[in-house]
């Protein structure tokens, strides 16, 4: 059977679709899926041509390595090709600088949209923006080769790609703390442990086991999901009243779909 061409597949970025589960590949394995402005844009451009019938996206890296972070050529003085390098941009304008970290996030909160379930499959390194990368998924099936590291704040600098409330709100404050302030890695039997990860299997099971998971995921009608998705991710900002409120809403419009009387 021929699959259908990439929706997108650039910049070390891969989009494939097949129905309603989606796949965005890196596809960088010689450099362990390093990260960079372009592939970013490419992140942000793959949410955005997702067809409407995904109701999944799995989040992969081919190689050895889900991401080993980001390519450190940006700090060097010539950057990439095309780019302004970060050293440049610290220099410039407070406005562009928060810009252009904004333009950069965006490659990463697009995995949270309520309209669909996004499931990082992760083996090997997964360190900084790689890190971020899996914590921008709702769910994470890990390989037991598994390194996950948010070495940023090693470096001089904070996780910025949007990684640090997901950290927080799976492990806690204390537990995210330690880890993004030493660097150090957390293995499969901890990321499972802790909440990180939501299973850890053996690397030559880690694709069998995503490929469940997603057809688990697919079972439940699509809108029940949206509504569910939307309810457990506003708990945070809500107290229990208003948690309360929001899910009278939430089912009432559930019930009155369900009997023919929805919009």
């Amino acid at each position: 059977m021929t699959m259908p061409a990439p929706l997108l597949d650039k910049d070390g970025v891969r989009l494939e679709a097949d129905d309603a589960v989606a796949t965005v590949t890196l596809t960088n394995p010689d450099k362990r899926n390093v990260q960079s402005p372009a592939l970013w844009r490419a992140l942000t451009e793959a949410g955005r041509a997702l067809p409407g019938a995904v109701r999944v996206v799995v989040v992969r890296g081919e190689g050895k390595s889900f991401s080993a972070g980001l390519d450190r050529q940006a700090f060097t003085p010539e950057g990439f090709d095309g780019e302004p390098s970060f050293l440049d941009l610290a220099r410039g304008d407070d406005a562009v600088l928060d810009a252009t970290i904004a333009e950069y996030q965006d490659a990463f909160t697009w995995l949270r949209r309520p309209d669909i379930l996004s499931v990082a499959a992760v083996q090997g390194h997964a360190i900084g923006a790689g890190f971020q990368l899996a914590l921008s998924c709702d769910l994470r099936v890990v390989a037991d080769d598994v390194q996950f590291s948010m070495r940023e704040t090693s470096l001089g600098l904070v996780p910025d790609l949007t990684g640090t409330h997901p950290l927080v709100s799976l492990i806690g404050y204390a537990r995210a703390l330690e880890i993004c302030v030493t660097g150090r890695y957390v293995h499969a039997d901890e990321a499972a442990r802790s909440g990180l990860a939501n299973v850890a299997v053996p690397a030559a099971d880690l694709d069998a086991t995503t490929r469940d998971l997603v057809a688990a995921l697919l079972a439940a009608p699509r809108d029940a999901v949206i509504e569910t998705k939307a309810l457990l991710q506003g708990v945070t900002g809500r107290t229990l009243d208003e948690q309360r409120t929001a899910e009278r809403a939430a089912q009432g419009r559930r019930l009155r779909d369900l009997a023919g009387l929805g919009d």
